[in-house]
Protein backbone atom coordinates (compact mmCIF):
# COMPACT_ATOMS: atom_id res chain seq x y z
CA UNK A 1 0.00 0.00 0.00
CA UNK A 2 1.36 3.12 -0.62
CA UNK A 3 2.92 5.29 2.51
CA UNK A 4 0.47 8.41 1.94
CA UNK A 5 -2.54 6.07 1.91
CA UNK A 6 -1.26 4.74 5.42
CA UNK A 7 -0.70 7.98 6.22
CA UNK A 8 -3.93 9.19 5.55
CA UNK A 9 -5.75 6.16 6.89
CA UNK A 10 -4.25 6.37 10.17
CA UNK A 11 -4.66 10.02 10.58
CA UNK A 12 -8.25 9.54 9.99
CA UNK A 13 -8.50 7.31 13.17
CA UNK A 14 -8.19 10.59 15.88
CA UNK A 15 -5.53 13.09 16.94
CA UNK A 16 -1.88 10.85 16.00
CA UNK A 17 1.12 12.52 16.93
CA UNK A 18 3.73 12.42 14.36
CA UNK A 19 5.74 10.00 15.67
CA UNK A 20 3.59 7.39 16.12
CA UNK A 21 2.35 8.19 12.49
CA UNK A 22 6.26 7.96 11.07
CA UNK A 23 6.45 4.55 12.77
CA UNK A 24 3.82 2.68 11.01
CA UNK A 25 6.12 2.83 7.45
CA UNK A 26 9.81 3.14 9.72
CA UNK A 27 10.90 0.11 7.81
CA UNK A 28 10.29 2.07 4.39
CA UNK A 29 12.75 4.52 4.71
CA UNK A 30 16.29 5.47 6.54
CA UNK A 31 18.09 8.19 8.22
CA UNK A 32 14.86 9.79 9.87
CA UNK A 33 13.36 10.22 12.98
CA UNK A 34 10.05 8.82 13.55
CA UNK A 35 8.61 12.15 14.20
CA UNK A 36 10.28 13.56 11.40
CA UNK A 37 8.80 10.79 9.14
CA UNK A 38 5.70 11.59 10.29
CA UNK A 39 5.96 15.36 10.11
CA UNK A 40 6.91 15.21 6.46
CA UNK A 41 4.03 12.49 5.88
CA UNK A 42 1.43 15.37 6.60
CA UNK A 43 3.02 17.78 4.86
CA UNK A 44 2.59 15.26 1.54
CA UNK A 45 -0.56 14.76 2.86
CA UNK A 46 -1.57 18.33 2.86
CA UNK A 47 0.23 18.94 -0.74
CA UNK A 48 -1.28 15.92 -1.91
CA UNK A 49 -5.41 16.61 -0.48
CA UNK A 50 -4.77 20.84 -0.47
CA UNK A 51 -6.50 20.51 2.67
CA UNK A 52 -4.91 21.42 6.27
CA UNK A 53 -3.34 18.98 8.24
CA UNK A 54 -1.70 20.10 11.35
CA UNK A 55 0.47 18.77 13.46
CA UNK A 56 -1.15 16.75 16.53
CA UNK A 57 1.07 17.40 20.02
CA UNK A 58 1.90 14.20 21.00
CA UNK A 59 -0.09 14.94 24.76
CA UNK A 60 -3.12 14.81 22.78
CA UNK A 61 -2.11 11.50 20.67
CA UNK A 62 -4.65 8.51 21.04
CA UNK A 63 -1.90 6.08 20.46
CA UNK A 64 0.84 6.37 22.60
CA UNK A 65 -1.29 8.61 25.21
CA UNK A 66 1.63 11.48 25.41
CA UNK A 67 4.44 8.90 25.92
CA UNK A 68 6.40 10.12 22.78
CA UNK A 69 7.00 13.55 24.61
CA UNK A 70 8.44 11.71 27.12
CA UNK A 71 11.70 11.11 25.56
CA UNK A 72 13.50 13.79 27.59
CA UNK A 73 12.42 13.31 30.91
CA UNK A 74 13.09 9.61 31.31
CA UNK A 75 16.52 10.22 30.09
CA UNK A 76 17.27 12.63 32.72
CA UNK A 77 15.47 10.71 35.32
CA UNK A 78 17.99 7.42 34.25
CA UNK A 79 20.88 10.04 33.96
CA UNK A 80 20.18 11.06 37.85
CA UNK A 81 19.84 7.32 38.72
CA UNK A 82 23.50 6.90 37.97
CA UNK A 83 24.94 9.95 39.13
CA UNK A 84 28.00 9.18 41.09
CA UNK A 85 28.52 5.76 39.27
CA UNK A 86 31.27 5.41 36.44
CA UNK A 87 30.46 3.47 33.54
CA UNK A 88 31.31 2.97 29.72
CA UNK A 89 28.31 1.09 28.33
CA UNK A 90 24.31 1.31 28.51
CA UNK A 91 20.93 -0.12 27.35
CA UNK A 92 17.67 0.90 27.81
CA UNK A 93 14.45 -1.47 27.88
CA UNK A 94 10.96 -0.41 27.77
CA UNK A 95 7.87 -2.04 29.65
CA UNK A 96 4.77 -0.25 27.67
CA UNK A 97 1.50 -0.77 29.67
CA UNK A 98 -0.65 -2.95 27.81
CA UNK A 99 -3.13 -0.45 26.31
CA UNK A 100 -0.38 1.66 24.63
CA UNK A 101 0.79 -2.14 22.97
CA UNK A 102 -3.56 -2.64 22.06
CA UNK A 103 -3.58 0.93 20.64
CA UNK A 104 -0.59 0.31 18.13
CA UNK A 105 -2.25 -3.14 17.12
CA UNK A 106 -5.55 -1.05 16.35
CA UNK A 107 -3.85 1.92 14.34
CA UNK A 108 -2.12 -0.37 12.24
CA UNK A 109 -5.29 -2.66 11.39
CA UNK A 110 -6.93 0.58 10.68
CA UNK A 111 -4.52 1.92 8.41
CA UNK A 112 -4.17 -1.35 6.43
CA UNK A 113 -1.44 -2.87 8.04
CA UNK A 114 0.36 -6.34 9.17
CA UNK A 115 0.39 -6.16 12.62
CA UNK A 116 4.33 -6.22 12.22
CA UNK A 117 4.55 -3.57 10.28
CA UNK A 118 6.76 -0.89 11.03
CA UNK A 119 8.15 -0.43 14.09
CA UNK A 120 7.39 -1.49 18.25
CA UNK A 121 6.46 1.29 19.77
CA UNK A 122 8.76 0.02 22.37
CA UNK A 123 11.63 -0.38 19.79
CA UNK A 124 11.87 3.83 19.52
CA UNK A 125 11.26 4.28 22.94
CA UNK A 126 14.58 2.30 24.03
CA UNK A 127 16.25 3.88 20.93
CA UNK A 128 15.11 7.78 21.58
CA UNK A 129 15.61 7.65 25.41
CA UNK A 130 18.97 5.53 24.86
CA UNK A 131 20.25 8.65 22.44
CA UNK A 132 19.69 11.03 24.61
CA UNK A 133 20.90 9.10 28.32
CA UNK A 134 23.97 8.82 25.66
CA UNK A 135 24.26 12.22 25.22
CA UNK A 136 23.57 13.33 28.72
CA UNK A 137 26.43 11.06 30.18
CA UNK A 138 29.27 10.93 27.71
CA UNK A 139 28.61 7.17 27.46
CA UNK A 140 28.03 4.56 24.19
CA UNK A 141 24.96 2.45 23.64
CA UNK A 142 25.96 -1.90 24.11
CA UNK A 143 23.66 -4.75 23.27
CA UNK A 144 26.11 -7.59 24.90
CA UNK A 145 26.29 -6.98 28.50
CA UNK A 146 26.62 -2.72 29.22
CA UNK A 147 27.89 -1.82 32.55
CA UNK A 148 24.20 -0.29 33.35
CA UNK A 149 20.82 -1.43 32.11
CA UNK A 150 18.31 0.72 32.43
CA UNK A 151 14.60 -0.42 32.36
CA UNK A 152 11.64 2.04 32.27
CA UNK A 153 8.43 0.72 33.37
CA UNK A 154 5.85 3.54 31.60
CA UNK A 155 2.90 1.77 33.69
CA UNK A 156 4.52 2.44 37.22
CA UNK A 157 6.09 5.58 36.13
CA UNK A 158 9.40 3.64 37.46
CA UNK A 159 12.99 3.54 36.51
CA UNK A 160 15.76 0.59 37.16
CA UNK A 161 18.88 1.16 36.66
CA UNK A 162 20.80 -2.28 37.33
CA UNK A 163 25.01 -2.00 37.23
CA UNK A 164 26.31 -4.77 35.97
CA UNK A 165 29.24 -7.15 37.66
CA UNK A 166 32.74 -5.89 36.97
CA UNK A 167 35.65 -8.60 36.55
CA UNK A 168 39.19 -8.26 37.70
CA UNK A 169 41.61 -10.92 36.15
CA UNK A 170 44.89 -11.68 37.43
CA UNK A 171 47.25 -15.02 38.45
CA UNK A 172 47.82 -15.72 42.24
CA UNK A 173 50.48 -17.39 43.86
CA UNK A 174 50.14 -18.89 47.59
CA UNK A 175 53.96 -18.55 49.84
CA UNK A 176 52.24 -20.69 53.02
CA UNK A 177 50.77 -23.63 53.52
CA UNK A 178 47.41 -24.74 55.38
CA UNK A 179 45.89 -21.44 53.28
CA UNK A 180 42.67 -22.50 51.39
CA UNK A 181 41.61 -20.44 48.00
CA UNK A 182 38.46 -19.72 49.12
CA UNK A 183 36.29 -19.38 52.66
CA UNK A 184 35.64 -22.75 54.19
CA UNK A 185 32.49 -22.81 55.96
CA UNK A 186 32.71 -25.24 59.15
CA UNK A 187 31.12 -28.67 58.10
CA UNK A 188 29.84 -29.09 61.93
CA UNK A 189 27.94 -25.75 62.00
CA UNK A 190 27.35 -24.41 58.86
CA UNK A 191 29.31 -21.70 59.05
CA UNK A 192 27.31 -20.38 62.01
CA UNK A 193 29.94 -20.60 64.53
CA UNK A 194 27.12 -22.38 67.03
CA UNK A 195 25.96 -26.32 68.31
CA UNK A 196 22.97 -24.89 69.74
CA UNK A 197 23.62 -23.12 72.88
CA UNK A 198 27.67 -23.16 72.50
CA UNK A 199 30.36 -22.37 70.44
CA UNK A 200 31.44 -24.84 67.94
CA UNK A 201 34.23 -26.95 69.01
CA UNK A 202 34.78 -27.63 65.65
CA UNK A 203 35.87 -24.31 64.67
CA UNK A 204 36.06 -23.09 67.71
CA UNK A 205 33.34 -20.58 67.24
CA UNK A 206 34.70 -19.04 64.46
CA UNK A 207 32.16 -20.75 61.66
CA UNK A 208 35.62 -21.32 59.67
CA UNK A 209 37.16 -24.34 59.60
CA UNK A 210 40.54 -21.70 58.21
CA UNK A 211 41.33 -17.82 59.58
CA UNK A 212 42.60 -16.85 55.43
CA UNK A 213 41.98 -17.93 51.94
CA UNK A 214 43.43 -16.37 49.05
CA UNK A 215 39.87 -14.87 48.52
CA UNK A 216 39.91 -13.49 51.55
CA UNK A 217 43.19 -11.46 50.60
CA UNK A 218 42.30 -10.34 47.10
CA UNK A 219 38.27 -9.99 47.06
CA UNK A 220 37.54 -7.62 49.65
CA UNK A 221 40.37 -5.49 48.38
CA UNK A 222 38.98 -5.09 44.66
CA UNK A 223 35.63 -5.00 46.15
CA UNK A 224 36.42 -1.95 48.21
CA UNK A 225 38.42 -0.13 45.50
CA UNK A 226 35.32 -0.25 43.41
CA UNK A 227 33.39 0.44 45.61
CA UNK A 228 30.73 -2.74 44.74
CA UNK A 229 28.23 -4.44 47.50
CA UNK A 230 30.29 -7.61 46.90
CA UNK A 231 32.83 -9.60 46.12
CA UNK A 232 33.00 -13.15 44.17
CA UNK A 233 36.45 -14.77 43.50
CA UNK A 234 36.76 -17.32 40.80
CA UNK A 235 39.67 -19.65 40.37
CA UNK A 236 41.08 -21.73 37.07
CA UNK A 237 41.09 -25.19 39.76
CA UNK A 238 42.24 -25.25 43.24
CA UNK A 239 45.58 -26.50 44.97
CA UNK A 240 44.88 -28.51 48.52
CA UNK A 241 45.01 -26.40 50.87
CA UNK A 242 48.46 -27.69 52.17
CA UNK A 243 50.08 -27.10 48.77
CA UNK A 244 51.78 -23.46 47.72
CA UNK A 245 51.05 -22.26 44.25
CA UNK A 246 54.16 -21.01 42.80
CA UNK A 247 55.98 -20.44 39.62
CA UNK A 248 53.68 -17.86 37.02
CA UNK A 249 50.63 -18.21 39.53
CA UNK A 250 46.98 -19.67 39.45
CA UNK A 251 44.51 -17.75 37.20
CA UNK A 252 41.81 -16.11 38.82
CA UNK A 253 39.31 -13.59 38.16
CA UNK A 254 37.38 -11.47 41.15
CA UNK A 255 33.83 -10.30 40.48
CA UNK A 256 32.49 -7.00 42.01
CA UNK A 257 28.83 -6.51 42.16
CA UNK A 258 27.51 -2.76 41.72
CA UNK A 259 30.30 -0.97 41.43
CA UNK A 260 30.66 2.58 41.98
CA UNK A 261 34.18 2.43 39.96
CA UNK A 262 35.36 0.64 37.04
CA UNK A 263 38.44 2.78 35.91
CA UNK A 264 40.79 1.95 38.32
CA UNK A 265 45.07 1.81 38.47
CA UNK A 266 45.36 -2.13 37.80
CA UNK A 267 48.79 -1.80 39.30
CA UNK A 268 47.93 0.10 42.36
CA UNK A 269 45.47 -2.63 43.14
CA UNK A 270 48.15 -5.15 42.93
CA UNK A 271 50.54 -3.00 45.05
CA UNK A 272 47.56 -3.03 47.19
CA UNK A 273 46.83 -6.28 47.41
CA UNK A 274 50.35 -7.90 48.02
CA UNK A 275 50.65 -5.52 50.81
CA UNK A 276 47.59 -6.58 52.70
CA UNK A 277 48.51 -10.18 52.03
CA UNK A 278 51.94 -9.72 53.81
CA UNK A 279 53.52 -12.21 51.78
CA UNK A 280 50.88 -14.62 52.49
CA UNK A 281 49.57 -14.71 48.98
CA UNK A 282 51.14 -12.70 46.17
CA UNK A 283 49.05 -11.50 43.22
CA UNK A 284 50.45 -10.08 39.05
CA UNK A 285 49.32 -9.55 35.90
CA UNK A 286 45.82 -7.72 36.95
CA UNK A 287 43.61 -6.25 34.13
CA UNK A 288 40.20 -5.57 33.81
CA UNK A 289 38.22 -7.80 32.51
CA UNK A 290 35.04 -9.03 30.77
CA UNK A 291 32.39 -10.88 31.42
CA UNK A 292 33.29 -13.98 29.25
CA UNK A 293 36.52 -14.62 31.39
CA UNK A 294 35.06 -15.88 34.27
CA UNK A 295 33.92 -18.87 32.34
CA UNK A 296 36.96 -19.05 30.20
CA UNK A 297 38.78 -19.38 33.78
CA UNK A 298 36.07 -21.46 35.37
CA UNK A 299 36.19 -24.08 32.35
CA UNK A 300 40.11 -24.19 32.45
CA UNK A 301 40.76 -27.93 32.14
CA UNK A 302 44.79 -26.98 32.35
CA UNK A 303 47.65 -29.16 32.51
CA UNK A 304 49.72 -28.85 35.97
CA UNK A 305 53.41 -29.18 37.31
CA UNK A 306 53.88 -30.13 41.11
CA UNK A 307 56.93 -30.79 42.74
CA UNK A 308 56.58 -33.48 45.59
CA UNK A 309 58.48 -34.14 48.42
CA UNK A 310 57.68 -37.69 48.81
CA UNK A 311 58.51 -40.09 52.15
CA UNK A 312 58.64 -44.22 51.89
CA UNK A 313 58.09 -46.30 54.58
CA UNK A 314 60.83 -48.84 53.42
CA UNK A 315 64.14 -48.24 51.61
CA UNK A 316 64.36 -47.12 47.87
CA UNK A 317 67.03 -47.51 45.19
CA UNK A 318 68.10 -44.27 42.96
CA UNK A 319 67.80 -47.17 39.79
CA UNK A 320 64.04 -48.44 41.11
CA UNK A 321 62.66 -44.99 41.66
CA UNK A 322 63.89 -44.36 38.40
CA UNK A 323 62.08 -47.61 36.11
CA UNK A 324 59.40 -46.72 38.64
CA UNK A 325 58.77 -42.75 37.24
CA UNK A 326 59.57 -44.11 33.95
CA UNK A 327 56.77 -46.56 33.86
CA UNK A 328 54.58 -43.56 34.99
CA UNK A 329 55.30 -41.19 32.00
CA UNK A 330 53.22 -41.47 29.11
CA UNK A 331 50.48 -43.32 31.44
CA UNK A 332 46.82 -42.97 31.49
CA UNK A 333 46.22 -43.45 34.96
CA UNK A 334 42.56 -44.60 36.75
CA UNK A 335 41.56 -43.09 40.22
CA UNK A 336 38.40 -43.85 41.98
CA UNK A 337 37.69 -40.51 44.20
CA UNK A 338 40.40 -40.44 46.72
CA UNK A 339 39.56 -41.21 50.38
CA UNK A 340 40.30 -37.60 52.16
CA UNK A 341 37.65 -36.02 49.47
CA UNK A 342 35.23 -38.72 49.29
CA UNK A 343 32.82 -36.64 51.51
CA UNK A 344 32.09 -33.92 48.79
CA UNK A 345 33.24 -35.49 45.42
CA UNK A 346 30.93 -38.23 43.55
CA UNK A 347 32.03 -41.38 43.63
CA UNK A 348 33.29 -42.06 40.22
CA UNK A 349 36.43 -43.48 38.11
CA UNK A 350 38.58 -40.15 36.42
CA UNK A 351 41.30 -41.38 33.90
CA UNK A 352 43.77 -38.61 33.89
CA UNK A 353 47.34 -39.06 32.05
CA UNK A 354 50.50 -38.05 33.56
CA UNK A 355 52.62 -36.41 30.57
CA UNK A 356 56.10 -35.97 32.71
CA UNK A 357 57.57 -37.95 35.86
CA UNK A 358 61.35 -37.37 36.88
CA UNK A 359 61.98 -38.21 40.58
CA UNK A 360 65.69 -37.85 42.46
CA UNK A 361 66.38 -39.85 45.34
CA UNK A 362 67.32 -37.68 48.30
CA UNK A 363 68.53 -40.60 50.66
CA UNK A 364 66.88 -44.33 50.80
CA UNK A 365 63.51 -42.86 52.46
CA UNK A 366 63.10 -39.85 50.78
CA UNK A 367 62.66 -38.16 47.27
CA UNK A 368 61.54 -35.00 45.54
CA UNK A 369 59.16 -36.11 42.49
CA UNK A 370 58.19 -33.94 40.06
CA UNK A 371 55.28 -34.59 37.72
CA UNK A 372 53.13 -32.53 34.54
CA UNK A 373 49.72 -34.19 34.21
CA UNK A 374 46.53 -33.67 32.95
CA UNK A 375 44.12 -31.21 34.98
CA UNK A 376 42.48 -33.21 37.53
CA UNK A 377 45.19 -35.67 38.18
CA UNK A 378 45.26 -36.25 41.74
CA UNK A 379 49.35 -35.95 42.74
CA UNK A 380 49.30 -37.19 46.53
CA UNK A 381 46.98 -40.56 45.40
CA UNK A 382 49.30 -40.97 42.46
CA UNK A 383 51.95 -41.34 44.47
CA UNK A 384 50.76 -43.21 47.50
CA UNK A 385 47.97 -45.44 45.78
CA UNK A 386 45.53 -44.30 47.93
CA UNK A 387 44.63 -48.17 49.22
CA UNK A 388 44.73 -49.19 45.82
CA UNK A 389 41.83 -46.46 44.32
CA UNK A 390 44.89 -45.13 41.99
CA UNK A 391 46.79 -47.34 39.42
CA UNK A 392 49.17 -47.59 38.45
CA UNK A 393 50.99 -45.39 41.38
CA UNK A 394 54.53 -44.93 42.90
CA UNK A 395 53.97 -46.65 45.62
CA UNK A 396 52.79 -49.71 43.59
CA UNK A 397 54.92 -49.79 41.47
CA UNK A 398 58.13 -49.60 43.83
CA UNK A 399 56.56 -52.31 46.43
CA UNK A 400 56.95 -49.59 49.30
CA UNK A 401 54.43 -47.38 51.06
CA UNK A 402 54.63 -43.62 49.84
CA UNK A 403 53.48 -40.52 50.99
CA UNK A 404 54.00 -37.11 49.99
CA UNK A 405 54.73 -34.90 53.14
CA UNK A 406 55.37 -31.52 50.97
CA UNK A 407 53.24 -30.36 47.55
CA UNK A 408 54.18 -27.44 45.44
CA UNK A 409 52.13 -26.53 42.04
CA UNK A 410 54.86 -25.08 40.40
CA UNK A 411 53.22 -24.21 37.08
CA UNK A 412 48.84 -24.01 35.81
CA UNK A 413 49.17 -24.11 32.21
CA UNK A 414 47.44 -22.55 29.30
CA UNK A 415 45.87 -23.44 26.29
CA UNK A 416 47.50 -24.04 22.81
CA UNK A 417 46.13 -20.37 22.44
CA UNK A 418 47.16 -17.89 24.58
CA UNK A 419 45.15 -17.92 27.80
CA UNK A 420 45.33 -14.11 28.23
CA UNK A 421 43.40 -13.54 24.98
CA UNK A 422 42.91 -9.37 24.46
CA UNK A 423 39.29 -10.45 23.83
CA UNK A 424 38.59 -11.01 27.43
CA UNK A 425 39.73 -7.61 28.69
CA UNK A 426 38.42 -4.42 29.03
CA UNK A 427 40.07 -0.69 27.80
Amino acid sequence: MDVLEVAARAAGTGPVCDACLGRLVADRSFGLSNAERGSALRVSLALRDDEDHEPVDAEACWVCEGRCAEFDAWAERAAEAVEGIEFATYNVGTRPPPLIEENEALLRADAGLDEDAGEPFKSEFNREVGKRVGRLTETEVSFDRPDVQFTIDLAEGAIDAKVNSTFVYGRYRKLERDIPQTEWPCRECKGSGRRGADPCDHCGGSGYLYDDSVEEYTAPVVEDVMEGTEATFHGAGREDVDALMLGTGRPFVVEVEEPRRRRVDVERLEADINAFADGAVEVEGLRLATYDMVERVKELDAAKRYRARVAFDAEVDADALADAVDELEGTTVEQYTPNRVDHRRASLTRERDVYEATAELEDPRHATVEIRGAGGLYIKELISGDEGRTEPSLAGLLGVGAEVTALDVIAVEGEDEPFEREAFFRD
